[in-house]
């Protein structure tokens, strides 16, 4: 097998029953050490004050939903479908069961869980909603289901954390999102990963967007993970529709990430960008990107930008498809090291070579680009610390 090629998932080398937890009314009884874990992706219990809505899923329960500010509703994927019916506008509406084997094995598997966010009419939503989908028992797998409908004209940051507790090697992640941004809809979504060493994670995301409706997504991933494959699609539908997606990826030894993004503009003055940045300190990674132009005026750009420090293997692969005269689409595509005169330059000004590896480092990362939270910002920047004292980089 290519070193570029995933690894095989053995559906059934994982447990997907048994693994219930029971409800959380009160995040504060937390161990500090699930706290800190759950800090890790973005997602502070202690903060709920300050959130607009906060749920956790632990392995195959959802343990915590609580909605705390007006113009967003925050549900378990199962109460919403027994709340509004089955959901039938928005549950595998955009996506495929039959799209892929891990979509049927979504759809066929029990459905652990999972949330259902929605924002009012109007809603300009000031706290961001927090949620984590954790994984704590040893090979597990997980199924959930999560539905994102921002209604017209409104307003939602979501920060979402996907973890592993630090004691959990091996287990599954199967995760379907469905996002649906009506008129002039606006949807922040920042997605942090802190995986197991030996977890898979196998989710599949579409997203649809209306007139005027813009989707910003952030996605972070900077441990050590066995095998991610991903790639969101994003159909822009309305006049004037936008999607820009950011990614930093981090791929030690033995991780091996596939992932990227597709934006299809579907009407006319549409846009969307995607930006990756991406390091290998001796994993794989394959940096997809595509945009598809099917009507005009439309641009899309697409960047992948990619570091190799010290080994492993980054394959670029930017694809750019204008199905009608006059779109306007464009990609960057660079991988490379770090040039030794801007270490140079670094240590002419007091830096050892160490500091100013890092600074240049932190530099192309650039995760002040998506306009993150303060504290979010802050438990990056300690995971990025906390790979330095590991000679990772």
């Amino acid at each position: 097998m290519s070193e570029l090629n995933q690894t095989l998932v053995d559906l059934n080398s994982y447990a997907f029953s048994g693994q219930q937890s029971a409800e959380l009314p009160d995040l504060s009884t937390l161990s500090e050490d699930s706290k800190r874990e759950l800090r890790m992706v973005g997602v502070d219990v202690d903060a709920e004050e300050q959130r607009a809505g906060t749920f956790l899923q632990f392995d195959h329960s959802t343990v915590h939903c609580k909605t705390s500010a007006k113009g967003v509703e925050v549900l378990g994927i199962r109460q919403a479908l027994k709340k509004y019916d089955g959901l039938p506008e928005y549950f595998w509406k955009a996506m495929d069961p039959d799209k892929d084997d891990f979509t049927r094995a979504a759809a066929r598997e029990e459905l652990h869980g999972g949330y259902f966010i929605r924002t009012e009419k109007g809603a300009k939503v000031a706290e961001p909603v927090q949620s984590c989908l954790f994984i704590k028992g040893q090979n597990v797998g997980q199924n959930v289901h999560n539905i994102v409908v921002v209604e017209e004209d409104s307003e939602v940051h979501i920060i979402t954390g996907c973890a592993t507790s630090h004691d959990v090697t091996s287990a599954l992640h199967l995760g379907i999102s469905e996002f649906y941004i009506k008129k002039g809809g606006k949807l922040t979504f920042t997605m942090v990963h802190n995986w197991g060493e030996d977890v898979m994670v196998r989710p599949r995301t579409v997203g649809i967007v209306e007139e005027r409706g813009v989707l910003q997504n952030n996605y972070i991933l900077l441990k050590k993970v066995k095998s991610v494959q991903s790639y969101p699609t994003i159909h822009l539908n309305g006049e004037g529709a936008v999607a820009r997606f950011n990614s930093v990826i981090v791929t030690p030894e033995g991780s091996h990430v596939d992932t990227g993004n597709r934006i299809v503009l579907n009407a006319p003055n549409t846009r969307g960008e995607i930006i990756s940045r991406t390091i290998t300190t001796g994993g794989t990674i394959v940096a997809r990107g595509e945009i598809i132009g099917n009507d005009v005026p439309a641009r899309g750009h697409l960047e992948c930008k990619g570091l190799i420090l010290g080994g492993g293997i980054i394959h670029a692969i930017p694809e750019l498809q204008g199905r009608v005269p006059g779109v306007e689409l464009s990609h960057e595509a660079a991988v490379g090291k770090i040039a030794q005169e801007e270490i140079e330059y670094l240590m002419a000004r007091g830096l050892d070579e160490d500091e100013a590896t890092s600074t240049i480092v932190r530099g192309f990362l650039n995760v002040e680009i998506m306009g993150l939270p303060q504290e979010l910002r802050e438990s990056i920047d300690r995971t990025i610390a906390e790979l330095d004292a590991g000679d990772a980089m």
